[in-house]
């Protein structure tokens, strides 16, 4: 069994358990459910902003504790004071140390999308996303049918959530991508099987995803230069985790990354 089939059986067994402590009524009287979220796909499309999505997360299955002290309220608020397009939280508690209070607090602190990571299995997590604040989920391809990303796709959509579908190969790609299920494709760059880590995923699979969806590459992004590379083929999002999280404040790797990335830009248009 590898870790992926671990975290989703896992996961099963934690949404039953939840959907019994608190039931989708007590979701629905949430007041995050009727508020508009904020639209991921357009805040990458802003030429304004910088396309990265700042990521939340004290732990990995792969890489162990990152940083298990930063708290949510200044490292997230440092992300969108440092330029960061849109956050991420981890709100898996089990193998990556989150929660969904994490998810909440940055709501309450900033203004801006905020995207639930986390192994969605059920519709439960769906209603669970929106009623905890977030702007967006993810939806991995790896762990789910086709007609499974369909239907928790238009729950998330009838709900106002916009959807990152997560794919490793063009494999997934192929079969789960539906312009009804997501609006967003993020191609992630690791290696579910060995961990290992290539940028080359993204820029091979760039001109299979169709341009009426925004691209986000994953994982393995840590300078402007990668950046200023995905970009050039298309890629609007870059979503950053370990990068930032690895420093005792994330928010300030965030910041030199965003200046050298301005920098970077700046050159370009002399």
């Amino acid at each position: 069994m590898t870790i992926l089939d671990k975290i989703i059986q896992h996961k099963r067994q934690e949404v039953a358990t939840r959907r019994e402590l608190v039931p989708v009524k007590l979701l629905e009287q949430s007041l995050y459910m009727p508020a508009q979220p904020l639209s991921l796909r357009r805040y990458l499309l802003r030429d304004d902003l910088s396309g990265i999505i700042a990521e939340f997360k004290r732990r990995s299955p792969s890489k162990g504790i990152i940083n298990q002290h930063a708290p949510v309220e200044r490292t997230t608020l440092g992300y969108m004071q440092a330029g960061a397009s849109a956050l991420s939280v981890l709100t898996d508690a089990e193998f990556f140390g989150g929660r969904n209070e994490d998810l909440t607090v940055a709501r309450r602190f900033n203004f801006c999308p905020i995207l639930r990571k986390d192994f969605v299995v059920d519709e439960y997590q769906i209603i669970e996303a929106k009623s905890i604040g977030a702007d967006a989920v993810l939806l991995i391809a790896a762990v789910l049918t086709a007609e499974e990303v369909l239907g928790l796709g238009r729950l998330a959509r009838s709900l106002g959530l916009e959807v990152l579908l997560e794919i490793h190969n063009a494999e997934e790609l192929d079969r789960t991508l539906h312009p009804d299920a997501a609006s967003l494709v993020g191609v992630n760059n690791r290696n579910l099987h060995d961990f290992t880590v290539s940028l080359d995923t993204s820029g091979e699979l760039a001109q299979r995803i169709p341009g009426e969806f925004v691209k986000v590459t994953e994982s393995g992004l840590s300078t402007a230069a990668d950046i200023e590379q995905l970009r050039a083929v298309g890629y609007r999002g870059f979503l950053i985790g370990e990068t930032f999280m690895r420093h005792s404040r994330p928010e300030k790797a965030c910041a030199a990354l965003v200046q050298q990335l301005r920098a970077t830009e700046a050159v370009t248009l002399l």
